[in-house]
């Protein structure tokens, strides 16, 4: 692994291996806390989007583990503006011990990974989050003790997190169903390449109109934001689309008794999840935004240190 662009680079191996590293991590920190396995190594954290959880969750993951993150915000840097994408992969790589980007363009990725000298981490881009549902399927491992067979239905827009959790689900053997409205699924390219995933795997795989038929039977139901940031222009039209792919007591009834659910937050309640069921019996979305913090730790250990 040299860098984590994408659940789709992972070989299923590799992704396992990385979600039991997660687990003595985090069970090492709720012990007797982290050793420093990344002492005297820095994060470089470059920011295009803001983010509560992003930047605190790696933030403190370095800390716990003995390292330091550095943040640079969206005016320090100017990815391709002030300067160019490769001229800023050269320079911060030359001073910190890994960078994690998260930004707008994946492209802006590719180009830092293909120029930098040392590990870059997604933490988000407009065409997947890994770090995102790399702790999604940590938070699914944790709660239900498996992976492989359980149903992961994902309700709402197609947008960046919906596919990596494709990717995740088609290389971990979990089904996939997704819901979405006419015109707001996944891209062709991407429900292919977790087609191929899937056929390795014996994952299996619905995408619907319909919540209902996506939800029935799950063992884990996820939802978004209709409206991701960049998106603002489209909010009028989208708050006219997507009520029916709300979240709601009367669509987590549909799904099995012990389903969890699922959201990556910031959460617009009373739009794509309700009150009820965000602090609700089956809700875990705390527990899942804590893990983040875990997760990541795994990822950073891998890259950065000697594990």
């Amino acid at each position: 692994m040299e860098h984590f662009l994408s659940l789709a680079d992972l070989a299923p191996e590799e992704l396992r291996a990385l979600l039991d590293l997660a687990l003595d991590l985090k069970r090492e920190w709720q012990s007797s806390g982290n050793r420093p396995l990344l002492q005297g190594k820095t994060l470089g954290m470059v920011f295009q989007k803001p983010s509560l959880r992003t930047r605190v969750s790696f933030e403190m993951g370095m800390i716990h583990l003995g390292g330091q993150a550095l943040y640079l915000s969206p005016n320090e840097i100017q990815l391709g503006k002030r300067e160019s994408v490769a001229d800023v992969a050269r320079v911060l790589s030359r001073y910190v011990d890994g960078i994690m980007a998260r930004v707008f363009a994946h492209d802006h990725l590719l180009e830092l990974a293909r120029y930098s000298r040392v590990p870059v981490i997604n933490g988000l881009s407009d065409y997947n989050h890994p770090c995102q549902g790399f702790t999604d399927f940590f938070t699914i491992l944790e709660k239900k003790g498996r992976l492989k067979g359980l149903k992961l239905a994902y309700v709402g827009d197609g947008n960046n997190v919906a596919t990596s959790l494709l990717f995740g689900a088609t290389k971990l053997g979990v089904d996939f169903a997704i819901a979405t409205p006419e015109g707001y699924g996944l891209p062709e390219e991407v429900w292919s390449l977790g087609e191929q995933f899937a056929a390795q795997s014996g994952s299996r795989l619905l995408r619907t109109t319909d919540p209902v038929e996506a939800v029935t039977d799950a063992d884990v139901i996820y939802t978004d934001v209709w409206t991701s940031m960049g998106q603002e222009a489209e909010m009028e039209k989208r708050l006219r689309v997507f009520p029916p792919y709300q979240v709601n007591t009367r669509l987590v009834a549909q799904a099995k008794p012990d389903v969890i659910v699922m959201h990556c937050l910031p959460a617009h309640r009373g739009q794509e999840i309700t009150d009820e069921v965000a602090d609700g019996p089956h809700s875990v979305l705390f527990d899942q935004a804590e893990n983040r913090m875990h997760a990541q730790k795994a990822i950073l250990v891998r890259l950065l240190g000697e594990a």
